[in-house]
């Protein structure tokens, strides 16, 4: 089939442009600073900063593309006749979502353009834009939960009584010592985390959780039934909760993790979605748990490295839970006999991510003016 921009698989053609087109303007940008630092050193941290603002801005502007292309290709008749995503999948599980990612973004518009006026009506309003956002979640999910029980259940292939096939109960049970788990470790690695989500945290927090999204689509290649090597998309929120702390991380993860719901949707249980996108991104708050703590202090990229670790093992684990008691379908067509260690095997690209998150970032922390910037939204 032949795609161009103008089709609904616009997306399909700009893809991969957009990878090559990334990795180009890194490379320039690096090549750039490069030959500065050696032939005129005094104007490297000005072009640093330049070449960040350059990035930055070419990022939310891909990211904000992207999604565009695809919700055009994912809610267009043509596609839904030919896809697993049917009508009853748009309207019952990715349009709520979608409206759920919608009310958040505008929520923390509105509380960023409270918090710069100082508005005495901040706290008020956010409290009802916190219930407005918690109870488009809630619809989602019992959507999600009505489309598994209309759609799902019973249906041969990722339900029945035979080993490997959906297990509901587990997946429930998991989500919920996942959720208590994120809640529990965020209180006790956020004891010195006294800093308010201010003005410049949400400011910071959109930036980071756009970048993200917006490199998300830089993959290096898909995995068959969900997931893929990206170029090091989570970097941004694992610099944001190093920078800002667990919790705060946690949470800017768990909304990352909404979105990215919306952009790959492979949703069939509502705890297997919990699961495998809220919660596992979630995770990667847990890149700021060794913030505080005083070994390694004059060296973050290791304090930041084993954080990095951390939050990726967690993600990883969470992938896992869901292949073993979601998709097990997928390794009975395998003629996979042991579903744990399938799933084990399946989704170890989760370490390649870490790998290049690792790398990424023990080079920006190796800078100098890095550091010093981060001391100083620390102050």
């Amino acid at each position: 089939m032949h795609y161009n921009f103008l089709s609904v698989y616009a997306i399909d053609t700009f893809e991969p442009i957009a990878k090559w087109l990334t990795i180009s303007l890194i490379a320039v940008l690096l090549i750039s600073m490069l030959i500065c630092f050696f032939i005129k050193r005094e104007n490297f941290s000005k072009l640093s900063k330049i070449s960040l603002i350059i990035f930055l801005v070419y990022t939310l502007v891909l990211g904000a593309v992207m999604l565009v292309l695809e919700i055009l290709k994912k809610y267009n008749s043509n596609y839904l006749e030919k896809n697993w995503v049917n009508e009853k999948v748009v309207s019952m599980v990715l349009l709520p979502l979608l409206i759920t990612v919608f009310f958040s973004l505008i929520s923390a518009v509105v509380v960023f353009i409270l918090s710069k006026k100082n508005s005495p009506k901040l706290k008020n309003v956010s409290i009802v834009l916190v219930a407005i956002c918690a109870l488009s979640l809630i619809t989602a999910l019992v959507l999600i939960a009505v489309y598994y029980s209309s759609f799902i259940k019973g249906d041969g292939y990722y339900t029945g009584n035979e080993p490997g096939k959906l297990n509901s109960l587990a997946l429930y049970v998991f989500a919920g010592i996942f959720t208590v788990l994120a809640v529990v470790f965020a209180i006790v690695f956020a004891r010195k985390d006294d800093k308010p989500f201010d003005t410049k945290a949400i400011a910071v927090a959109g930036i980071c959780a756009s970048l993200s999204f917006a490199l998300s689509y830089i993959k290096l290649w898909d995995m068959p039934f969900g997931g893929s090597v990206t170029l090091v998309s989570w970097l941004p929120i694992s610099l944001f909760a190093y920078i800002y702390g667990t919790k705060k991380g946690i949470l800017v993860g768990f909304l990352y993790g909404i979105l990215q719901s919306v952009q790959d949707p492979y949703i069939i249980h509502p705890a297997q979605f919990l699961i495998d996108y809220p919660l596992a991104f979630s995770m990667v708050g847990f890149a700021g748990a060794l913030k505080y703590v005083k070994i390694f202090e004059n060296t973050p990229q290791i304090k930041f490295a084993i954080s990095t670790i951390l939050a990726g093992s967690l993600r990883f684990f969470c992938h896992v839970l869901s292949g073993v008691f979601a998709f097990g379908a997928y390794a009975i067509d395998a003629e996979a006999t042991n579903f744990w260690a399938y799933s084990l095997v399946y989704n170890s690209y989760v370490f390649i991510d870490i790998a290049l998150v690792v790398i990424a970032g023990a080079i920006i922390f190796s800078s100098k003016s890095f550091r010093h910037e981060v001391e100083k939204l620390n102050k």
